[in-house]
């Protein structure tokens, strides 16, 4: 299911459901390692929204990742336990019929052949709990499956109506779930790795508020196409204390003429300025 788009055209974003990220049971780890498996290809997150397990919030955040036209990683919820929503809500956002996929069907029986064989016992496929695992084979209708290096059972991947971007629902597992990703960029999105060196610069700067370098920010983005000012302000940091970061990050070829009128607006403020910073 590959989707020929341009850079400019194509957007990341990540869902993750679970209630136990948002209870606090479980630390979200998806957001940090997805940053980095975008970041490694030349590529940008570009929004994160987190879902628990209510079968409404989760079908209108998919509603919204089919209608954006990105490209959405979706982490959770893909099981067959009664807490497991996604593949029906998944459904339901699309307006489709659920049915299990003659692939991954053969892929579960695999697995629980693999299982069996393991544990030095026939295998019984229409042993009750055998016929229900088969339940995480049902995806949405038309759906791509995306495979699975560390037990077979296989996600799953869901074009948007509009024919631009996709879903791609993986377990929240990660030692499932990020092979299963990088598996996606790199089969589907690999025309779009390192299209643009993306640079950033920044300056530590003391003694001012935002509210009197906001003209200089809107100055800046407004001559320099392309590039975006940002400001970090922090109150305690253990080396310079109170002081804000200012910067500006886009395109290599378009960073370092913003970055030197941003140098000379400050000097011309006449604020203190430290050590200057190269990402």
């Amino acid at each position: 299911m590959r989707r020929p788009m341009s850079e400019v055209q194509t957007a990341f974003g990540l869902i993750i459901i679970g209630d136990e990220i948002l209870s606090g049971k479980r630390a979200d780890k998806h957001l940090p390692r997805v940053i980095e498996l975008l970041s490694a290809r030349g590529l940008q997150l570009a929004y994160a929204d987190y879902v628990g397990d209510d079968p409404q919030r989760i079908t209108a955040a998919l509603q919204r990742a089919f209608a954006s036209g990105d490209v959405v990683f979706s982490c959770g919820g893909i099981g067959a336990t009664p807490d497991d929503h996604t593949r029906q809500c998944a459904a339901r956002a699309l307006g489709v019929d659920l049915a299990l996929h003659p692939q991954a069907e053969a892929l579960i029986r695999e697995r629980m052949q693999d299982v069996a064989r393991e544990q030095g016992r026939p295998y019984e496929p229409d042993r009750a709990d055998n016929v229900h695992r088969l339940n995480m084979g049902v995806f949405p209708r038309d759906a791509h499956i995306i495979p699975n290096p560390y037990n077979k059972i296989p996600g799953f991947s869901c074009p948007s109506p509009g024919g631009r971007g996709a879903v791609y629902f993986v377990p929240g597992f990660p030692v499932m779930a990020w092979p299963m990703i990088e598996w996606v960029l790199d089969t589907h999105y690999a025309q779009l790795f390192h299209r643009q060196a993306w640079r950033e610069q920044s300056v530590i700067v003391y003694g001012a508020m935002e509210a009197a370098l906001t003209p200089l920010m809107e100055a800046i983005e407004a001559r320099h196409a392309g590039v975006k000012v940002f400001s970090l302000p922090s109150v305690d940091h253990p080396q310079h204390g109170r002081h804000i970061e200012l910067g500006v990050k886009g395109e290599a070829t378009r960073v370092p003429a913003a970055y030197a009128d941003l140098l000379a607006g400050l000097k011309a403020l006449d604020t203190k300025t430290g050590p200057e910073l190269v990402r």
